[in-house]
Order: structure tokens, then sequence, then C-alpha cells
């Protein structure tokens, strides 16, 4: 058995594994376990994502995770968001040019589907040259637990 085909046999099979090697990169224990926390919890923070791969793998850093992250947004199997005034966050959903609705009470973050129309969504007044790919939208509001706790909690006096 050549070199190459003994590092193919050592590689973990499944649809995880799959989708890192079907975007050119190689497939890892690092690479498995955040891709899988992904797939369970998106959404995440680096920090978040470091502190639930580390107890699979309790060898693996920060920069490690920060990383594995750097790799898969480059290669196009996670996407990077950046609501103001919230660390960035990581999710598997990409290519499809969704949204996101922020809670600003609590941070919670949900998925939206494109606004109208087909992507991206929307039509900017002037592109001034730009040939426009996708577009980012972030809506601000109160998710229903947070409405909840404030029509609940009683009003100063």
């Amino acid at each position: 058995m050549g070199d190459n085909e003994r590092t193919r046999a050592a590689e973990p099979p499944g649809p995880l594994a799959d989708s890192i090697r079907a975007s050119g990169l190689k497939v890892t224990a690092p690479r498995l376990a955040v891709l899988r926390v992904l797939d369970q919890a998106p959404h995440s923070t680096a920090e978040r994502l470091f502190a639930t791969v580390r107890a699979e793998l309790p060898g693996t850093s920060l920069q490690a995770v920060y990383g594995v992250l750097a790799a898969f947004t480059g290669a196009g199997i996670a996407r990077k968001i950046e609501p103001a005034g919230s660390p960035a966050l990581f999710e598997r959903q990409v290519g499809d040019n969704h949204h996101h609705i922020v809670c600003t009470r609590c941070g919670a973050v949900r998925d939206v589907g494109c606004v109208v129309g087909e992507a991206p969504c929307l039509t900017p007044s002037s592109t001034s040259g730009f040939t426009v790919h996708t577009a980012e939208v972030t809506y601000w509001g109160l998710c229903p637990d947070c409405q909840a706790a404030t029509s609940s909690s009683p009003s100063p006096l």
C-alpha cells in the first residue's frame, strides 16, 4: 500500500469528512470536531466552539480553532457573520444569502430567509460599478423569551 492509499484509508468516512475533503482541505480531528459542533450549534462564537471541541480534543488550542474557522470560511464551508457589538459568529449554512435577526437583549440569533425576490435579495440604488454577489441584512429586536420576560416583569412605581 502506497503512502497516498494509506492516507486515504486513515481518513474517516462520513458526510462531515466528505464536505471537508470536497472543499479541498485535509481532514483532521480538529476540523471534524469544529464542523460537528457547527452542525449542532449554528451561530457559535470561536470561544464557544473551542470550549466544546476541547472537551473532545483536550490538546486543542483556541488558536487552532481560529485557524480551522479561517480555513472553513476561506473554503466556503462555513460563514462568518459579525453583528454589530457582538463577537463574530460562525455557521454552516452558506451560499444561500440568508439574513439574520438578533435579540437586542439576550443576543439570540436566528436565520431569516431572503427578504424579497432572489439573491442577492436587495438591489442597491447605485452599485458604483461593483457587481453585487451578496447582501447582508441584520434585523434587531426582542426574541419571544425576552418579550415574555419584559411583559411579565413588574413595572417601576
